[in-house]
């Protein structure tokens, strides 16, 4: 997939977490969460620019989406230190999942291509291709974007109405 199509996945993939957060009281963080997926979207593709490294290799899979999470993680915990430690566990604990989940969503979005990912290399070689759509079908890539968008913008309209129906 192309930017598009993985920021539609990143916000898809986001929307359930960022719907709990919003209905727990925490607004703005649930708003950062969808901005922080958006911006994560690409990160596996960054492997391009790295010589030495294979595109869809190390890059795209379950290992570098624990590793991602649990740097964003320990990053919201730093950044929640100031305001107690329920609140940094709080914060670390929401950004580990975006991070996990945006990179997680990227993989999902790759496994649509012929190409396929490995996801679990180098520990089993299993390879998942749903061919369903080149990556650089724009049809493929908006319609993802599309349903990305649209999830997000449910989950806002149910977050408004469950936390007014509990308020």
């Amino acid at each position: 997939m192309h930017r598009e199509g993985h920021v539609g996945a990143a916000l898809l993939a986001y929307a359930p977490v960022g719907l709990i957060v919003f209905v727990a009281g925490f607004e703005g963080a649930a708003m950062a969460g969808a901005v922080g997926a958006g911006l994560l979207a690409m990160v596996p593709d960054y492997d391009q620019r790295v010589p030495g490294i294979t595109h869809r290799g190390i890059t795209h899979t379950v290992w570098f989406a624990t590793l991602v999470g649990i740097g964003l993680g320990l990053v919201g915990l730093a950044i929640g230190s100031n305001d107690g430690i329920l609140a940094a566990i709080g914060l670390g604990v929401f950004w580990l999942v975006v991070g996990t989940v945006t990179i997680l969503s990227h993989i999902a979005a790759d496994a649509l291509t012929p190409m396929g990912v490995e996801p679990y290399a180098p520990v089993r070689d299993d390879h998942y291709s749903y061919d369903l759509a080149r990556a650089a079908n724009p049809i493929a890539n908006y319609a993802l974007l599309g349903v990305g968008v649209i999830t997000s913008g449910l989950a806002l309209v149910a977050g408004n109405a469950i936390a007014s129906v509990l308020s």
